[in-house]
Order: C-alpha cells, then structure tokens, then sequence
C-alpha cells in the first residue's frame, strides 16, 4: 500500500464522519459510524464501511438513504480534502462488528 492511499483513505473516513454527524441534514440517521474506507487503485472510488448502533431501524435502509445523500457528502467532501479529484463515494453495511459480538456470545456459552 502506498502512503498516499492510506492518507487519503484516513482523511476520508475521518471527514465524512464529521459530515455526516454535523452536516447531515436527516436527523434519523441516528448514530452512524464509519468503520472503514477503502479507496480503489486508481483514487477515483471510495466504498465506505458503516454501522449503527442503535436500532431506529434496517441497517440496510439506512444504508440506502446514505447513498441517496452521496451527492450532497461528496461535495462536502471535496470542500475539506486537499486532492485534485474527489473519488466517488458508495455506502455498504459492515455487519462484522455484530458477527464478532455473536462469536463472542458463543465462545461464552462453551
């Protein structure tokens, strides 16, 4: 990995959580967190990793309304970072936080 992917990835994650939590317009979003970025080869894709932790309801649906904020975050995005291009930005649901809390719940129960 390169410094500058691994920058640009810390940077992203670190600004659209700052975005989503004061700039977000949709107040039921409730509690959102950013687990990872992962930016393409090339700098022009970015999949964001995000969980909640509440349950204001579907993961997946909530993940569906980030994405439909995509548009307004980019922009917001490419007014904080620094490079030339801001990459396209998609949302997807990280279940491996609940996965590793079901593993933990088992390993108790043997």
């Amino acid at each position: 990995m390169s410094v500058t992917k691994d920058r640009l990835e810390s940077n992203i994650n670190r600004h659209i959580s700052a975005i989503i939590l004061h700039d977000l317009k949709d107040k039921n979003m409730g509690h959102v967190t950013v687990t990872d970025v992962v930016v393409s080869k090339d700098l022009s894709y970015a999949t964001v990793y995000v969980t909640f932790f509440d349950d204001r309801g579907v993961p997946t649906e909530r993940v569906e309304e980030l994405n439909k904020a995509k548009g307004f975050i980019r922009t917001q995005l490419s007014k904080r970072l620094t490079t030339y291009k801001t990459p396209e930005i998609r949302f997807v649901y990280d279940n491996s936080l609940n996965a590793g809390a079901r593993i933990d719940e088992l390993l108790k129960k043997i």
